[in-house]
């Protein structure tokens, strides 16, 4: 039977809402009042309802509290955001109850990715004072390492965001987060969306080896350059949910044609919440072009890219049958499983039941390296 008992899910996208007081507690008193904290507003379009709860930024009112952290409700209730943290579960935002909800879910470890800052702490790229920004950037990954994760060391994966306006900062906080024990980083999957160098300049080689020498991997969650899938503007949501997807396809492209890998021998990317079912043909079809167009463009003219996918980058899926059905063409080493809780794509409280059915036809040695043995490896995380 595959997914036996002793298999630990390991989720490499989880989410976390930040608790209200996470900067009040932790920045110098003469930066409370700009720095994050949250405040009560009330519902214009329900005046009798109690006050939304919305973050409050340099002035600047912020009120996707939890970006669709709607674990525990039925799907016909689901919206795009809860408006209280009465609205969600306990374990969205304090550490001791998600550890319960892991439990009830048949989760063993999770890496819990931001909600306020944005998956890769763009929201304190954006800001206006930046030696606040540098000050938040510190206190959510203070947060992550010394409370979040300290709550449960052996289930928690600690995960920091960088200072992305300045790449020596950048160095030097992960440096520090990596001295109190952080296991990953999250960045951007295209910079270039954000207004900041792309990949293929040399702009980002000191923190690229940075992570390189620290053995850090970057986990790139799709959304994290700030743009997401539109076709139309008339087009419902859904067309945005079902091609997110396609974010993780770019950025993998992308880097697959950058010299990073190149410069960067040992780095370990992680593209997450992208699924994996694209990869075979993005890999096919880089190859295709590599052979016919690598000539007269600044690219490469040593490795194909599916060779750089096999040795530097992890697809991560939640559901996808067809993704696991294509295993051997990704390879086995390169697959990482998610629950994405608390958020709509999750299959909170039956994440291990939902996976139990999803790998029924797969050898247990082959759903112990997707779901727990790659996952440890990559994030130094042991057993």
């Amino acid at each position: 039977m595959p997914l036996t008992d002793d298999m630990h899910l390991i989720s490499v996208d989880d989410h976390l809402v930040e608790p209200p007081t996470l900067w009040l507690d932790r920045l110098p008193a003469q930066y409370r009042d700009a720095g994050p904290r949250i405040i009560d507003l009330p519902i214009q379009s329900r005046p009798d309802d109690p006050p939304a709860n919305v973050w409050q930024y340099e002035g600047k009112l912020f009120p996707q509290i939890g970006l669709n952290a709607v674990a525990g409700k039925d799907p016909k209730d689901y919206g795009t955001e809860p408006l209280r943290y009465t609205d969600m579960i306990p374990g969205c935002y304090e550490p001791h109850a998600r550890v319960i909800d892991m439990d009830i879910d048949g989760v063993q470890a999770a890496l819990c990715f931001p909600s306020f800052p944005r998956f890769a702490g763009t929201v304190f790229l954006q800001a206006d004072d930046k030696a606040l920004a540098l000050l938040c950037v510190q206190a959510w990954n203070d947060f992550m390492i010394d409370e979040w994760c300290a709550a449960a060391p052996d289930r928690l994966i600690p995960i920091v965001i960088m200072p992305l306006w300045d790449v020596d900062a950048c160095v030097a906080e992960l440096r520090r987060t990596v001295a109190k024990g952080a296991r990953a980083v999250s960045f951007s999957e295209n910079p270039a969306g954000l207004g900041l160098p792309s990949f293929h300049t040399a702009h980002w080689d000191p923190f690229l080896s940075a992570c390189e020498e620290a053995d850090v991997p970057l986990c790139l969650h799709f959304g994290s350059s700030g743009q997401a899938p539109q076709t139309a503007p008339e087009a419902p949501f859904a067309v945005t949910i079902t091609l997110f997807g396609c974010n993780s396809m770019y950025s993998t492209a992308d880097l697959l044609f950058s010299p990073v890998f190149h410069r960067h021998p040992r780095l370990k990317i992680a593209m997450a919440e992208g699924g994996i079912g694209w990869v075979p043909y993005i890999l096919e079809r880089a190859d295709y072009v590599w052979n016919r167009h690598r000539f007269y463009q600044n690219v490469d003219q040593r490795t194909p890219p599916s060779e750089l996918f096999a040795e530097h980058m992890f697809g991560c899926f939640i559901d996808d049958v067809h993704g696991l059905g294509s295993r051997y063409e990704i390879g086995l080493s390169r697959i990482l499983w998610e629950a994405d809780y608390p958020h709509s794509d999750s299959n909170w409280p039956n994440s291990r039941k939902r996976a139990i059915e999803v790998f029924a036809d797969i050898p247990d040695a082959e759903v112990r390296q997707m779901v727990e043995t790659n996952s440890r490896e990559l994030f130094n995380f042991p057993r």
